[in-house]
Order: C-alpha cells, then sequence, then structure tokens
C-alpha cells in the first residue's frame, strides 16, 4: 500500500498490470496506488473472461472502468459498464466479470 504525495499516472499502469494479468495464472493483476486511514484506491486489471468472484461489499465504494468492459453483478441486478463508467458498489455481495481485457479503479471507503 502506498500513501503517494504525486500522481499516479494511470494509463501506464493500466496497460502494465493488463500485460501482467495476461501472463498471470488467475488472469488478474491489482496495484493500490494510494491509502490513508479513511479510503483506499486500487487499479485491477482482468483478462477477457476473469472474474472476481462473489465476494462482501464494503460499505461505500465505486469502480470506475478505465478501460475495457465488464460486468458487476449482484444477486438482483447486473450493469454492463463500458471505458469511462463509474458505479457506486452496491453495498451487497457481489462479483466482477470481464467481457474483454478489462482495468478498473476500485475506490473503498475504509471508515
Amino acid at each position: 500500500m502506498t500513501d503517494h504525495q504525486e500522481p499516479v499516472a494511470l494509463p501506464g499502469l493500466a496497460a502494465g498490470l493488463l500485460r501482467e494479468a495476461l501472463e498471470h495464472p488467475s488472469r488478474r493483476a491489482a496495484r493500490t496506488v494510494a491509502s490513508r486511514s479513511s479510503q483506499r484506491a486500487t487499479v485491477i486489471a482482468l483478462a477477457e473472461g476473469a472474474d472476481l468472484g462473489k465476494h462482501d461489499a464494503p460499505s461505500a465504494a465505486t469502480l470506475q472502468v478505465l478501460s475495457g468492459r465488464a460486468r458487476l453483478e449482484t444477486a438482483d441486478r447486473t450493469w454492463e459498464l463500458d471505458t469511462g463508467d463509474l458505479l457506486p458498489i452496491p453495498p451487497e455481495r457481489h462479483g466482477l466479470h470481464a467481457i474483454t481485457d478489462t482495468v478498473v479503479l476500485l475506490t473503498v471507503a475504509l471508515r
């Protein structure tokens, strides 16, 4: 985890993480780019077809698609997200599926 005082160049980081994801057996790669006592931001790359299985949501979080296309699913609802889309993550169990090679920015409130 990093407490950056300088800007993070997201396009370059996203491209590098996607290359890592394409080579990794899990077809995923991630890096926390900012972490403070009240929030954390993590860039997550998923190769086409990769999943982040169902998991509990934090109390407050957003997901922004930096590149690609992904599907966020809860028990009752599905969202298909494209590059540039931002979605507040519902505070319930959910999963994420990469429809294409995808990189997202997850921001989580820690309090």
